[in-house]
């Protein structure tokens, strides 16, 4: 017989999911060969046969996109991956020794089979400083799509040929990603601080695998899918580690949930048969609902309206749907192997087991920690609900600030080849060199009558050297290059772009007709994609985020708070990202070489994934507060035993999540260590101010107006109240 402290109803262990649990339970052996053999085999399709990744950020419709459009069909020659190779040197290119050096070194790259045609910088004057001492020269990729690794030789080559006389360096987006390393052991010392967490959580060795392994496996299958799904909708190369990112802290927390319910009801006295179905039928009835509400959340970057950003959003979302499945299949037949043994192999304690509840005695309970803390906030909700909100008001000061961009050389850790690269050319050739501002027309037979746009951008404050008009081989476009007197990263570039477009170019006859394209402006016409599409991708999330809590808890109020909640959260987890990352506040210690602007897609990439991950904590506490206010009638009593009866796990999930996003610190990539930075902050946030301050404070404001719905005549609670007025003195049920 089932022995149980309530006396209220036992959780449902009927119902599609309960049966889902039974049969996986009873056929474990079917359903764990099923999940290797697929994983295996999805595995081996997706990174054998993936889609390779593609970065192009700019939509169809910027100038940008048109220029580039325009360029490569009238200057196809000009087209493909570039390296730039910068030479310094303090006795000059001249001297005998170095120039034998040199020409031995542009041999040596011309040679390469990787490389086309290379121009020596004593064939041309433009390429050298007029001291002599700088000097560059352009290594054009003969291969339509090349491999970091096989430009890797040719950077180690560069390296090797520096001495004390003159200094050699390979700069290029693609110098810099064979630069780049892979995250190396990111994911890994992440699973390790999850295991440690869940050990100590549970206690047992056995119960702390369970979710490592279920994630685990379903990550790998998750990742291969990105791969393969990346052929129908191409995603940026960041978006594997992203995913590994998100789809470890989901899976873990999700199975997390299923095992701690799991653990509690044969505490209780059920068979492990039961157990799992009464287990998968309630917390993974909430694992099924929070995991949908991030992939909602996620699709909602389609709004953005750029194609890689939907890659992202589908590709990240196939990543947490197949935890998600795993969570309710695979770690079902693994419960079903360990049965009893969950608590095997155990942390030792001291102190009666948990099994043994000293309180049983009505009225003799001791209230938990969690249970005492919620007593004092609701002694005093008003002062603190405005302390927590006046922190996270606070910590989002700096998003007033942000600035948007994409990493190039200058941002890189100073030892690379490319960061070398770039201080060399910014020397010699000033800082503009490496945000090159190219202008293109089409102008049909004729000519092109545009010396006029030419003379005009030259004369433009914040310009440093115009480049000659070409035409096309065809006859029918021409191009020339700015190059402005900042950098790639300043904002003085941002608002020179803005000037040429708006102000420049339509005064001059001809210059509406031309338009402005080449790596910065594609950066500053993402950027400006980006921060007006943002508050209407913002928009659809919390609606739809909303509409699905309303639902879950049949309240409007609570599903209100929670969007304002996790709003401020969010923006205080930005204000972070903001200070760290573009004011410099303790960027070396964390990983980041210089103050730079964000990443463009870190703000559209992590409101999405923090709200979907906040609601989800929202939803495990807030529906638990509901089943304790139908029992109760008393928002207090409600949220104070729902507050305890919680804590202890959405303390170990946070955990988890904070311990896989933190270490993408010790990754390379500077976008993907900056959204690891940005979700660990927001989970810290949303696990202590949020739900230990400003939740329990506003419910108690609230009172009853919690449980407001149109159309509801009276609260949840009131006939459980009614009819039951001990019922405030119920022992809480397990999570």
């Amino acid at each position: 017989m089932r022995s149980r402290t309530t006396t209220g109803p036992p959780p449902p262990a009927d119902g599609a999911l309960a049966a889902l649990g039974r049969r996986c339970f009873r056929r474990r052996r079917l359903v764990l060969w099923t999940w290797i053999i697929g994983v295996v085999a999805v595995a081996f399709a997706g990174f054998t046969f993936g889609a390779a990744s593609d970065n192009g950020f700019s939509g169809g419709g910027t100038g940008s996109a048109r220029v580039q459009k325009l360029m490569a069909e009238h200057f196809p020659q000009e087209q493909g991956d570039r390296l730039t190779l910068a030479v310094r040197t303090g006795k000059g290119i001249d001297d005998p020794a170095v120039r034998r050096k040199i020409e031995k070194t542009v041999t040596a790259l011309a040679g390469s089979a990787l490389t086309g045609p290379v121009i020596s910088p004593y064939q041309d004057d433009t390429l050298v400083t007029d001291d002599r001492r700088v000097a560059r020269t352009t290594i054009p990729l003969s291969a339509e799509e090349v491999d970091k690794s096989e430009v890797r030789p040719l950077v180690d080559l560069v390296k090797d040929a520096s001495d004390d006389d003159v200094t050699f360096a390979l700069g290029g987006y693609m110098a810099e990603k064979a630069e780049t390393p892979p995250q190396g052991p990111a994911e890994s010392v992440g699973v390790a601080a999850a295991a440690v967490i869940l050990f100590i959580a549970f206690g047992s060795l056995v119960a702390m695998g369970l979710p490592i392994v279920t994630a685990l496996l379903a990550i790998l299958g998750g990742l291969a899918l990105i791969k393969l799904v990346g052929h129908l909708v191409p995603a940026p190369d960041f978006t594997v580690a992203f995913g590994a990112m998100i789809g470890l802290g989901v899976g873990v927390d999700y199975a997390l949930f299923i095992v701690t319910r799991y653990k509690d009801a044969l505490k209780d006295g059920d068979h492990p048969e039961h157990a799992t179905a009464e287990a998968v039928a309630t917390a993974g009835r909430a694992v099924l609902f929070a995991g949908t509400t991030v992939v909602i959340a996620l699709m909602g970057l389609v709004v953005m309206g750029q194609r890689l950003m939907t890659g992202v959003a589908v590709a990240t979302s196939v990543a947490v749907l197949v935890t998600m499945i795993g969570a309710v299949t695979l770690l079902p037949a693994l419960l079903g192997f360990t049965g009893h043994r969950i608590n095997a192999l155990r942390l030792p304690r001291r102190g009666p087991r948990r099994g043994h509840r000293t309180g049983a005695v009505r009225g003799a309970r001791r209230p938990a920690l969690a249970e005492r803390w919620a007593g004092v906030v609701q002694r005093r909700p008003l002062p603190a609900a405005l302390l927590a909100g006046t922190v996270l008001l606070a910590l989002s000061v700096p998003v007033l600030s942000m600035r948007l961009s994409q990493p190039d050389a200058s941002v890189q850790p100073h030892d690379r080849s490319s960061y070398i690269a770039y201080g060399i050319l910014s020397e010699g050739f000033g800082p503009g060199y490496g945000a090159p501002l190219v202008f293109a027309a089409e102008t049909g037979p004729g000519g092109s009558g545009l010396g006029s746009v030419v003379d005009a951008v030259a004369r433009t404050d914040g310009i440093a050297a115009v480049t000659p008009l070409r035409t096309s081989a065809d006859g029918q476009a021409v191009t020339f290059t700015a190059f402005p007197v900042s950098g790639y990263q300043d904002e003085a570039t941002a608002e020179l772009v803005h000037e040429l477009r708006d102000e420049v170019l339509p005064r001059v006859p001809g210059g509406g007709r031309v338009l402005l394209g080449g790596p910065n402006a594609s950066t500053v016409d993402a950027a400006d994609e980006a921060a007006s599409r943002l508050p209407l991708m913002i928009a659809a999330v919390i609606a739809v985020s909303m509409l699905l809590l309303m639902a879950l808890v049949r309240s409007v109020t609570i599903a209100v708070q929670a969007a304002v909640m996790n709003l401020l959260s969010i923006g205080a987890a930005y204000g972070v990202v903001v200070a760290v990352v573009q004011w410099g506040w303790l960027g070396p210690a964390l990983g980041f070489p210089a103050a730079m602007p964000v990443t463009t897609w870190v703000p559209m990439m992590m409101f999405p994934v923090l709200f979907g991950l906040s609601m989800d904590y929202q939803v495990f506490l807030v529906s638990r507060v509901r089943e304790e206010y139908e029992r109760t009638g008393d928002t207090r009593v409600a949220v104070a035993r729902a507050l305890a009866g919680t804590a202890r796990v959405i303390t170990a999930a946070a955990a988890v999540m904070i311990a896989v996003f933190t270490t993408s610190l010790l990754g390379h990539d500077i976008s993907v260590k900056q959204g690891g930075l940005g979700m660990a902050v927001a989970v810290l946030i949303d696990a202590t101010i949020v739900r230990l301050v400003l939740v329990p404070a506003v419910m108690e404001l609230c009172g009853k107006a919690n449980w407001w719905m149109p159309g509801r005549r009276r609260a949840p609670g009131a006939a459980a109240a009614s009819a039951s007025p001990a019922a405030g003195d119920r022992e809480e049920a397990g999570v």
